[in-house]
């Protein structure tokens, strides 16, 4: 299944989202705090097979570097490390083409007007 570009960055910051819940969750549980694990793990499979193999694994690997693996871009910047992206990125990144890297720390921009 072929998803677009905006569509495969919409599942991907959900994912993010849910993953970043679950994280929580489990340390909530820790504190001894009833919560819906096994619903949001449920969820992030649902969305998780919407969102390509290949990328799916990029995710995963930049997930375990980083709490956030999917970062906006403001001002031509990238958000997770502050880096300034090269002009040679910033006017593509806004086409729907394909999906975009910070050079600097790898993670997976989206662009915010």
């Amino acid at each position: 299944m072929s998803v677009g570009r905006e569509k495969q960055l919409r599942y991907l910051v959900v994912l993010q989202d849910i993953d970043n819940m679950i994280q929580e969750s489990t340390t909530e549980q820790k504190l001894g705090f009833a919560t819906n694990l096994e619903r949001l793990q449920k969820m992030r499979e649902e969305i998780a097979k919407e969102i390509p193999p290949p990328l799916l694994r990029i995710y995963e690997m930049l997930r375990k570097k980083y709490k956030r693996a999917i970062v906006p871009v403001k001002n031509e910047t990238c958000l997770g490390c502050w880096v300034k992206l090269p002009t040679s990125v910033s006017p593509r990144g806004k086409e729907n083409v394909s999906i975009f890297r910070c050079e600097n720390c790898g993670r997976i921009l989206y662009w915010v007007d």
